[in-house]
């Protein structure tokens, strides 16, 4: 798939900048709050939180350097994007250049200077009249996908771990209320940014407005939030027996992701790092890591996730402290699984009255059971070559697998003719 030549606007400027806080907000959200557990002496909550952050930063790290890795191979990607920016360290030549960019990732700065990177390009492209958009745009996609894994990675464990401190303890400090609401709005502020980004890869695309965001965020929220409570319920009363919940169900994911053949990465081992990743999202929210009939593995998904978040909340309610529990037990029973229905129909609601509609009309020889989501399928637009070394492929085989299957193989046509073009 190609899509047409992606133009940086002052709103995608804005939305990279409100990323670098959310991120810095966060990160000084979780200091605070581990420097607080460490003064109370509650040193086994400040070890678990150390160790999601610091998991979590490696993970990154290694993301971002493979991309790094695979960046430097592209032919004259350099010349084509922001040759002679030096605060870009990480497509700029030279042995040196390389060896900083590898001393940052093992400094865990790589995802920090990414995001210092983009807000650079973003402002060289307003002051020069749009010169450099495409590459922005590049950086931007980049960034959207690493929030995606350090938010799965790092502020749904760490949400849940807030609210299994606060169910134990009865008792919420206002640290610990701070650091939920930064978790919850790393989490918002992620699946809308990712999404956005994923749409510009679109041929036919129709920006999403702020009523669309909106709803598309809320039916997130109404997803990831019962789920993310039923998960702190359960380990409220069985601490232990929730790692081997999550080992179970994690490993039957990555087997999952496994099997649908995902093809993210450029090497094996990165491509089984991403199927690690992708088992630890999905044990939170769903999203399409492949082409196909999309839409069946969805329903699979929801129901899995229906039953398995039931089992814990009978497992809590059994196993719970009725004297504890009394003022609040029937009200999170019921609520917790209504909001999981809730968000099942706002997202249908989503799709049949807020999704920015393709204006190409579908053909009708087409199978609507390979539409992802209920996007519809559309056809392939065809691009100058020149400009596909520009397109950050790893995000287009994403968006080519999010949306349709039909949208998957103009990707891999227009791939394929624009590495013919390159070597006539």
């Amino acid at each position: 798939m190609q899509c047409p030549t992606s133009k940086y606007s002052w709103l995608d400027f804005v939305f990279t900048i409100i990323g670098v806080c959310t991120f810095l907000f966060d990160v000084g959200s979780d200091l605070w709050v581990a420097k607080e557990f460490y003064v109370h002496g509650n040193l086994t909550w400040f070890g678990v939180l150390v160790g999601f952050m610091l998991v979590s930063s490696v993970i990154i790290q290694m993301f971002s350097w493979l991309w790094l890795q695979y960046d430097r191979d592209l032919e004259d990607f350099d010349s084509k994007t922001s040759a002679g920016n030096l605060v870009l360290f990480c497509h700029v030549g030279g042995v040196k250049h390389v060896k900083l960019a590898l001393f940052l990732h093992v400094c865990q700065l790589g995802f920090f200077v990414r995001h210092m990177s983009a807000i650079w390009q973003g402002f060289r492209v307003w002051r020069q009249g749009g010169t450099g958009s495409e590459y922005a745009v590049y950086m931007t996609h980049d960034l959207s996908m690493l929030r995606l894994i350090e938010t799965f990675c790092e502020s749904a464990p760490q949400l849940t771990l807030m609210m299994y401190i606060m169910l134990r303890s009865n008792h919420a400090r206002m640290v610990q209320c701070v650091s939920a609401v930064a978790s919850t709005t790393s989490i918002a502020w992620m699946v809308v940014d990712y999404h956005r980004s994923l749409r510009s890869f679109l041929p036919d695309k129709d920006k999403q407005g702020w009523t669309s965001s909106l709803v598309y965020f809320l039916w997130n929220l109404f997803l990831i939030g019962p789920r993310v409570a039923s998960v702190a319920l359960f380990a409220s009363v069985l601490p232990w027996h929730i790692a081997v919940h999550f080992l179970l169900l994690w490993s039957v994911f990555v087997f999952w992701a496994w099997r649908q053949r995902t093809d993210f990465m450029d090497s094996a081992v990165g491509e089984w790092l991403y199927r690690a990743i992708i088992g630890l999202i999905w044990y939170f929210s769903w999203f399409n890591v492949a082409e196909g009939h999309t839409r069946g593995r969805s329903i699979i998904y929801h129901l899995l996730m229906i039953v398995d978040s039931g089992i814990l909340l009978v497992t809590w309610w059994c196993y719970r402290d009725l004297e504890m529990t009394r003022s609040y037990a029937l009200i999170l029973v019921i609520s917790v699984p209504l909001a999981y229905v809730l968000g099942l129909l706002i997202k249908v609601l989503y799709y049949n009255c807020f999704h920015p509609k393709l204006w190409r009309p579908v053909d009708s020889g087409k199978d609507l059971d390979d539409v992802s989501d209920g996007v519809q399928p559309f056809s392939t637009v065809q691009t100058d070559s020149a400009s596909f070394h520009i397109l950050n492929k790893r995000m287009g085989r994403h968006a080519a697998n999010f949306y349709t299957n039909q949208t998957s193989s103009a990707f891999k046509t227009n791939r394929s003719e624009a590495s013919n073009a390159s070597v006539l």
